[in-house]
């Protein structure tokens, strides 16, 4: 069966975009619900900076329709501060700041890597295998939580798979071993395209594929030209009709390009583009 592709942006709260693709005067509470009229998935970039609180979650999932996907990026003291390293309490916290009460509008979490971060096999080897793999083993890890109790959500999820991404930015991710341990853990490689800046890296490696459009000339800044996103289009159905999901994400958003290239490559996809 042909897999299922989910198209969209990084993060929904930009200045910029007010009165450009979100219309003059829309309040900034609505924008959320206007983003997910227009498209499917959004990847949750706030769980980068900081931990997000219950309610939030809760929010976010009231304000989206059942079936949209929120793909949640990992916090950066875990994969910039800590370096992957001695991350237990640290991935209870994370856990347990509510993104489980998503349900099945939770998707991927995606676990992005500094640039000066090079590749170690026994440091990745432990931190992928220290990763949960369903919502009960993440909730037994939530537990462990040193959290005040207020910002904690302890409710018991229903169980389901969670699915894990990695993108990698040190030029020596390029290299055979990681998308061969990638694969031993069931994660996902993504595949970035930077601009030319960091690897681009194209390995399956699990049965989805997660794609970061950051800039097809300059990154974060630059859109996608027709031509660029009929050949995103061809990529998609390619990994589609093997049998994979994908989730692809812009995340060129300084020049307010992000929603329209996403909403170009998911028309493209419909076959409306």
């Amino acid at each position: 069966m042909p897999g299922t592709a989910r198209i969209g942006i990084a993060g929904w709260t930009y200045a910029p975009w007010r009165g450009v693709f979100y219309p003059k005067g829309l309040p900034h509470r609505a924008e959320l619900e206007y983003a997910a009229e227009r498209l499917d998935s959004i990847e949750l970039n706030g769980s980068f900076y900081s931990l997000q609180r219950p309610s939030s979650w809760r929010k976010w999932a009231a304000q989206t329709p059942d079936d949209f996907v929120f793909s949640v990026k990992g916090g950066r003291y875990i994969t910039h501060i800590l370096r992957l390293r001695n991350t237990r309490e640290a991935l209870a916290n994370f856990f347990a700041s509510g993104m489980l009460s998503l349900g099945p509008q939770l998707g991927p979490l995606l676990w992005q890597l500094p640039p000066n971060l090079p590749f170690d096999v026994e440091t990745l080897d432990s931190f992928l295998g220290a990763l949960p793999r369903t919502a009960v083993e993440a909730a037994s890890l939530a537990s462990e939580s040193t959290l005040e109790e207020d910002r904690r959500d302890t409710a018991a999820p229903a169980d389901r798979p969670l699915r894990h991404a990695v993108e990698a930015r040190h030029p020596s991710f390029a290299d055979p071993a990681f998308p061969r341990l990638a694969r031993e853990h069931g994660v996902a490689v993504v595949v970035a395209d930077t601009a030319g800046r960091y690897p681009l890296l194209r390995e399956v490696t699990t049965d989805f594929v997660y794609v970061r459009l950051h800039g097809d000339e300059e990154i974060y800044t630059s859109g996608y030209t027709d031509h660029a996103l009929d050949r995103w289009a061809d990529d998609v159905r390619t990994w589609l009709d093997a049998g994979l999901d994908v989730y692809a994400y812009f995340d060129n958003d300084v020049k307010v390009r992000a929603p329209y290239d996403a909403m170009g490559l998911r028309a493209r996809l419909s076959g409306l583009g």
